[in-house]
């Protein structure tokens, strides 16, 4: 192996292990969604689904907090450079996630509890809002010409492992565990792990090297113009939109779903969750190489459609009370599959549209937002839109929704995107 190839192979591992860090946890805290209602957001004389909808919304405020991590660490990244702040951004969000294993809950502290979780949550989605630019941009930066779909690919990958990570520690616990304990002490385990895995994933950033981009980049190079910028967001947060809802609907918030709207045991639910995680993760890297020989556009747009058509007969077929868990096991598996060859492409289509001295603001700023508003919502929309209506269809129509407006922003991706130098 060539120093070079080292030093790729370096910056891919030390990029990927942070965001493994923080889907793990975003994955654990989805899991174990009901458990954490239970012991911090079930309040006195409200119901359990009302207890659902309070995890959720805290759930989701975190990532209202990532497009202002996204701005923050994104202006000191392209300033400073990525390796600095990835670091920093690293340590951060280790400790607010372990410190979540540590609050007492309902029972002993009374409000004080769902608002210290709460509080945590928001510091998690600051220093999470840091992590996305800066990993994508070393990852794409490093990356030799006509890979850079291979290499934004392994970013989608270890989210895969993350919340595979995070699905297999719960169910663990969920096996080994009596429900008493797992209520009790048990769910702070996953929370607590973090600072192990935390101690590993700095030991890797410090070996880092400045990207090659970046360090080439001249100082007095002017930022783009502004106004520039921010249509190019706009029409980022379009083109992931429907990797964001599916991405979420079908990975984090369907254990829930089934759990509280259709009636599935813990287990069942879990096993279900993982096949849609392996699904997801199968078609990552195949999506990322093939986005380098087809182009982005005509991945992304394949997928989607595929999610406008499957999205409602998949659910139905969930919905299904005699169906036995095997085809549930296909459906969500095929579920997860499509949103692969969303995540595969997308991480290096977005590193495209942003030239380097405004990258890592540009493109985690365009992610984070999306992720707010149709991920860390997707929760407690489909949770409160059922409540509300009582039709058990919403996730399908909520993803169906967001792929008409992903298709249409896409389209206007450029087919030779992908062969482009990224300051082009």
């Amino acid at each position: 192996m060539t120093q070079s190839e080292s030093v790729r192979r370096k910056a891919l591992i030390a990029g990927a292990v942070g965001n493994f860090i923080e889907w793990y946890e975003f994955a654990v805290y989805g899991f174990l969604a009901t458990v954490i209602a239970r012991n911090f957001f079930t309040l006195q004389g409200e119901s359990e689904l009302t207890g659902i909808i309070l995890t959720w919304a805290s759930f989701a405020i975190a990532f209202f907090f990532r497009p202002l991590g996204a701005i923050v660490f994104g202006r000191i990244g392209d300033r400073i450079g990525r390796k600095p702040t990835l670091i920093a951004v690293l340590i951060l969000m280790t400790l607010a996630t372990a410190a979540i294993g540590l609050v007492p809950v309902y029972a002993s502290i009374g409000l004080a509890a769902p608002l210290i979780i709460t509080l945590l949550r928001i510091l998690q989605g600051l220093f999470a809002g840091g992590e996305y630019g800066g990993a994508v941009s070393l990852m794409t930066e490093f990356a030799p010409k006509g890979k850079r779909g291979l290499y934004g690919a392994w970013q989608s990958l270890t989210v895969a492992f993350g919340l595979l990570a995070g699905a297999a520690m719960v169910a663990v616990l969920t096996a080994t565990l009596s429900s008493e304990a797992l209520h009790s002490w048990g769910w702070r385990i996953p929370f607590l792990t973090a600072l192990p895995l935390g101690l590993v994933a700095l030991w890797l950033r410090m070996q880092l090297e400045e990207t090659p981009t970046f360090s080439k980049a001249s100082v007095e190079h002017r930022a783009p113009d502004g106004g520039l910028v921010f249509r190019v967001i706009l029409l980022g947060i379009g083109r992931v939109m429907v990797w964001s809802a599916a991405g979420y609907t079908y990975l984090v918030v369907m254990p829930t779903y089934l759990q509280s709207v259709l009636h599935t045991g813990l287990n069942q639910a879990l096993v279900i969750a993982v096949l849609s995680n392996i699904g997801f993760a199968l078609t990552i890297l195949p999506a990322g190489i093939l986005s380098d020989r087809l182009g982005r556009r005509n991945v992304m747009v394949f997928a989607s459609v595929m999610l406008l058509i499957f999205a409602w007969p998949l659910l139905k077929v969930l919905q299904m009370p005699d169906i036995g868990l095997w085809v549930k096991c296909l459906v969500v598996l095929f579920a997860g599959g499509l949103v692969g060859l969303l995540a595969g492409p997308g991480p290096a289509m977005l590193s495209e549209m942003f030239p380097t001295r405004v990258r890592y603001t540009g493109l985690g700023l365009a992610y984070s937002l999306s992720n707010a508003i149709f991920s860390g919502c997707a929760g407690l929309i489909i949770s409160g839109l059922i409540k509300q209506t009582g039709n058990n269809d919403i996730p399908a129509f909520y993803v169906m929704a967001t792929a008409v407006i992903s298709i249409a922003a896409l389209m206007t991706l450029r087919g030779d995107d992908h062969r482009r130098d990224l300051d082009e």
